[in-house]
């Protein structure tokens, strides 16, 4: 893999990307390790990860607020791994304090996608697509981590858990103590836009065909993009996308992260909801349709667009 980031929007020349990188490269290694990633991950990091975060260092130059980063990725993109350095390197390197929200820990609770699935559509009882967030919980959460000072009282961040496919209980969620610098907003939907309402028209695939038929799912979806998610979207200011090539390789990255959930899930107890790689087939065409928009869609507007291949290498920024 060569240096892909354009000369142009670099924050820092090669040279002192290489001096920074041989002081963090053992412990990126390591993190490799953790994580199970190949040793040649590295490259990626030093390549992409690495200027990406001297970017972001350079928009908080000289502001007084902190600011959000939106990154948006298909499911198996590589949201989480990518939050995960971009973590480590902003604090390690410019002692940036970074927070990681993901829209994921923003699902409603099972109870309130059931009242849904009765009131608007079954297809609502489903986590994942607009309209199974709990938006207003969103906001609030980045109003109380923007209004956060030295000596705050500390900010808890809501957790969910896939494996029981419901919200943990608020004595479980997380707890940030220290105003950041950064907050990191990740998900497979972040900063998307509704679609032109005649392009609903005609079904993604089966399941749409089949169990969406008057089209209330998804012009129900459309709407809480144009009018309910916009608050939330809005507070972006830079929007980052790691762009898949396409639905083949979502289906097969979205099987390989239940499997490596289904691993994790193998001594622990209680009622772990893990899907079949039939389940998992199904599950992806929630989200087919709007993969398929911002695939389309966002790449004409987000500051920094990842360019994956079908082996999960990223070949291009833009």
């Amino acid at each position: 893999m060569s240096t892909h980031w354009p000369d142009s929007n670099a924050a820092l020349n090669q040279h002192h990307l290489d001096m920074i990188w041989n002081d963090v490269k053992n412990e990126v290694s390591g993190i490799c390790r953790q994580n199970q990633l190949p040793p040649s991950f590295s490259n990626i990091v030093k390549q992409a990860y690495l200027p990406l975060a001297a970017w972001i260092a350079e928009k908080l130059k000289g502001k007084q607020d902190n600011i959000i980063l939106g990154i948006n990725g298909a499911q198996g993109s590589g949201k989480s791994t990518l939050c995960r350095f971009l973590d480590f390197l902003l604090l390690e390197i410019w002692k940036i304090q970074v927070i990681t929200i993901s829209i994921d820990d923003l699902y409603k609770t099972r109870e309130q996608r059931k009242y849904l699935a009765k009131t608007i559509h079954p297809l609502f009882e489903t986590r994942g697509v607009p309209g199974t967030h709990d938006v207003n919980l969103g906001i609030e959460l980045f109003n109380k981590l923007k209004n956060m000072k030295a000596g705050s009282e500390p900010v808890s961040i809501p957790r969910f858990n896939k494996a029981t496919d419901d919200r943990y209980p608020e004595n479980q969620w997380t707890s940030c103590t220290q105003a950041p610098k950064i907050i990191i907003f990740e998900g497979w939907c972040v900063g998307s836009r509704h679609q032109p309402v005649k392009d609903l028209e005609v079904p993604a695939n089966s399941m749409e065909m089949e169990k969406d038929s008057k089209l209330v799912w998804r012009n129900y979806v459309n709407y809480q993009l144009e009018k309910v998610y916009p608050p939330l979207f809005n507070q972006i200011d830079y929007l980052v996308m790691l762009k898949v090539p396409g639905m083949e390789q979502v289906l097969k990255w979205r099987k390989k992260q239940e499997h490596k959930l289904a691993q994790s899930q193998q001594n622990s107890q209680g009622n772990n909801r893990i899907m079949s790689d039939e389940e998992i087939e199904e599950f992806v065409m929630y989200y087919q349709r709007l993969t398929e928009y911002m695939l389309e869609e966002m790449p004409q507007r987000a500051d920094v667009i990842l360019w994956l291949d079908g082996n999960h290498q990223i070949y291009k920024v833009t």
